[in-house]
């Protein structure tokens, strides 16, 4: 290790400013080509088979997502200021370039089916805004009478108006966020106004991402560098190590904008775990520094460094692999936002350790060795760490079976826990439940027919099957099986015309709002529609050759549990849908958000089994011994346990930021282990001595993986200052984590490693630390 690291000692001054100018100039991909999405469809692979139908129908039946505007009045919406209002937004949103020729719905836009003496009349409710209160009422009147109006475009209470603008085909930007929010805002008073929808949820997160990274980013160094001062008592020392893990930050993100990659709303946990991990390494060469400027003082300066860097490389460079190798674990997964979090974090790691590798070396070539504080704090420490360190090994000696039982005992509730996670993709969980954007939702939940939208997409290969009445009559009763559902706020489909078409072709006689008898009735009425209203409607919920009809069903929350009992629900008819010769399919994004949280459990089982595998491969590497290799996984293994166990009892979801833990978790929390087990099998190769062994190893390593645990915990804790509770949840997580990891370290796989050499008064050869 020495030899690849001695231009290093030889010209460090270059060296440092070699790594300066490559850092300055990593900047600028950053500074220009940064950008935040939060399109869930972006989040997806592309080439899945359920995202790929979905994107077929979507083109087929025009399935786009709404931006929703709500306006409530303290009495009611039928007056002449508010209907005005329903018409300037329209037209204010058909104003914004992105919007044009988008179809925007609202009572102003929306079809009062009517019969008349001619047969059929498709009319606007107003095409004016009226200009007394009796016309107004007049309004009121006409939609309480029709069913596709009443609780879908206007609150079944009067006092709500709901106006949707389609997402154009472009997509929705922030610059659109922005107009829309200043349209609503506009509007304001007396009537309040709302503004919600998936785009605009998506819009709200993108425009707090960015804060939260800035926020994020200079507080957890901050933190870090106070925790580093009483480490390593040295501003030059702390300086380094915060320059290192910036670096590590900004080479991480500049190769991300390199590769046209975007910063997902899970990527602003990069910068807080690259500080938290990365401080680590540039401590154990520092530590290695002294300790041979303490033991060999007559060495000159760069004998010292060069002698600390062959030492401490190869453990070092192993504890980064383990590291990198729990998020690289994470490109088994095919949700976007977690391979690409796991592929540039892990880069980011690896830079890490090559900039320790270069900069504390170099640094320490130009500013000395303090190596009389050292000798001070070894002096003054070593008292206290032999005495902690010889009652500590007695305590867990003594308590072996004490210890052996309270774990089986964690292990169990783990195990009880684990059984209640449950998976979630909610776009709203990424925010407070008091915080606007989820109160709007809640309220045009509260008033409308939901915010959420799964489309059923009912498939036949005979022309003009969606004119049997058979089978619109089981559409018709399967969207009343829906509508029973306390999420289900609302189903759409040809049916829906139809209803209405039946019963205003018989007199509005209530007791004709049913399908109609014949298929000859059906294409009658449907080509009324046509030559009254405007046919573009119709080509929504059905094609023009009538083999498939598109069912959209309106859900009054986002989350997947809510979704995936609505699905179930109609899944119990394609059985009797197969029967007439239908494929019952689904499309939507509130379809696409279920599959993707099946994704996320995919991807989490596969990328933890990669990652213990790896980690398991790479200690049995080190120490030449698989029994040592397993030994050095209880812990990981069971902070993973309690990770989710914790997790289910708590009812935290597995999402997009939480699926990251345990992978992350096994790449971190094996240094403990791999530390301990080092110097253990070190110490009884060279004294013989088994009780020796198991006291120096605890003293040498317990305070140094102890504090190496408290750093990382410090910087993940930052976290909870997040404005996303999601990764609250991942700082608060972590931490637990790295705390049952070195917990489990000192006290259970200590025990079992006594075990296993119990007896024993040397270690082979071979079961020698590869160093």
């Amino acid at each position: 290790m020495k030899r690849f690291f001695k231009p290093v000692l030889n010209h460090p001054v270059i060296s440092i400013v070699l790594v300066v100018l490559l850092t300055c100039a990593a900047v600028i991909p950053v500074r220009e080509n940064f950008r935040m999405e939060t399109d869930l469809n972006e989040y997806m692979p592309a080439d899945h088979p359920a995202f790929v139908y979905s994107k077929e129908a979507e083109e087929r039946f025009g399935i786009r997502d709404g931006i929703l505007i709500a306006i409530e009045h303290p009495d009611s919406v039928f007056n002449p200021g508010s209907l005005g209002k329903i018409t300037a937004i329209g037209n204010a949103l058909r104003d914004i370039p992105e919007l044009a020729g988008v179809r925007i719905q609202s009572l102003y836009t929306g079809d009062n089916i009517v019969g008349s003496d001619e047969g059929l009349e498709v009319m606007p409710f107003y095409t004016d805004p009226p200009a007394d209160e009796a016309e107004a009422f007049r309004i009121g009147e006409l939609v309480r009478e029709n069913p596709m109006v009443n609780g879908r475009l206007i609150s079944a209470d009067g006092t709500s108006a709901l106006i949707v603008a389609e997402l154009p085909a472009t997509g929705f930007s922030q610059d659109l966020y922005r107009q829309v929010t200043n349209i609503a805002a506009s509007f304001e008073g007396p009537e309040k106004v709302y503004v919600a929808g998936r785009p605009i949820v998506e819009g709200t997160l993108a425009e707090l991402g960015p804060k939260d990274m800035l926020l994020m980013g200079p507080l957890v160094l901050v933190v870090i560098a106070l925790v580093l001062m009483l480490v390593l008592k040295s501003f030059i020392k702390m300086f380094t190590t915060v320059f290192i893990v910036a670096a590590s930050v900004i080479w991480s993100f500049s190769l991300m904008t390199l590769a046209g990659i975007p910063v997902y709303s899970v990527s602003i946990m990069i910068p807080v775990m690259l500080v938290a991990i990365g401080v680590a390494y540039a401590i154990h060469v520092y530590n290695s520094i002294h300790h041979f400027a303490r033991e060999q003082p007559d060495l000159d300066r760069r004998e010292i460094v060069g002698t600390a860097i062959a030492s401490v490389g190869t453990p070092s460079l192993f504890a980064a692999l383990t590291t990198i190798a729990g998020f690289i674990s994470l490109l088994t997964s095919s949700v976007y936002p977690v391979k690409y979090f796991g592929l540039f974090t892990a880069f980011g790691v690896a830079s890490s350790w090559l900039l320790t590798m270069i900069l504390v070396p170099a640094v320490s070539m130009l500013t000395g060795i303090a190596a009389g504080q050292n000798k001070r704090v070894k002096d003054a420490t070593r008292t206290n760490a032999t005495s902690f360190a010889a009652s500590f090994t007695r305590f867990v000696q003594r308590h072996a079976r004490l210890i052996s039982v309270s774990t089986a005992v964690v292990v169990v509730l783990s195990l009880f826990g684990i059984s209640r996670v449950w998976i979630n993709a909610s776009f709203l969980s990424n925010f407070e439940k008091d915080s606007p954007i989820v109160k709007t939702d809640a309220f045009v939940n509260s008033r409308f027919g939901g915010t959420s939208t799964i489309n059923i997409i009912l498939d036949s290969e005979s022309d003009d099957a969606f004119k049997n009445p058979d089978l619109l009559r089981l559409t018709a009763d399967m969207q009343d099986s829906l509508a029973a559902h306390p999420s289900v706020g609302d189903s759409f489909s040809l049916t829906t015309y139809l209803e209405q078409l039946h019963y205003a072709m018989n007199g509005d006689n209530p007791a004709f709002r049913t399908m109609p008898d014949s298929p000859e009735l059906v294409a009658q009425y449907i080509l009324l529609y046509e030559m009254s209203g405007d046919p573009e409607n119709l080509w929504k919920v059905t094609d023009t050759d009538f083999r498939s009809l598109n069912v959209t069903v309106q859900i009054k929350g986002d989350d997947s549990k809510t979704i995936s009992a609505v699905l179930e629900i109609a899944k119990n008819y394609s059985g009797r849908f197969e029967d007439l010769g239908v494929q019952m399919h689904f499309a939507g994004s509130g379809y696409k958000s279920l599959v993707f949280s099946e994704l996320i459990l995919t991807g989490q089982l596969q990328s933890l089994g990669v990652s213990v595998l790896i980690v398991l491969v790479l200690v049995t590497c080190m120490f030449r011994n698989m029994l040592l290799g397993m030994l050095a996984s209880i812990p990981v293994l069971l902070s993973m346990a309690v990770n989710f166990g914790i997790m289910g009892l708590l009812g935290i979801p597995l999402t997009i930021s939480t699926a990251l833990i345990s992978s992350i978790a096994v790449g971190i929390g094996i240094d403990y282990a791999i530390h301990l087990i080092n110097h253990y099998t070190h110490a009884l190769k060279d004294s013989g001595d088994e009780s020796h062994a198991a006291w120096y190893a605890m003293a040498i390593t317990g305070k140094a993986v102890f504090l190496n645990a408290m750093i990382v915990i410090s910087g993940f804790l930052v976290l909870l200052f997040s404005a996303f509770p999601p990764n609250r949840q991942v700082g608060a997580l972590v931490s637990l984590n790295m705390l049952v990891a070195f917990g489990a370290t000192v006290t259970c796989m200590f025990i079992l490693l006594r075990k296993l050499y119990a007896g024993k008064s040397h270690v082979q050869e071979e079961h020698e630390p590869v160093l």
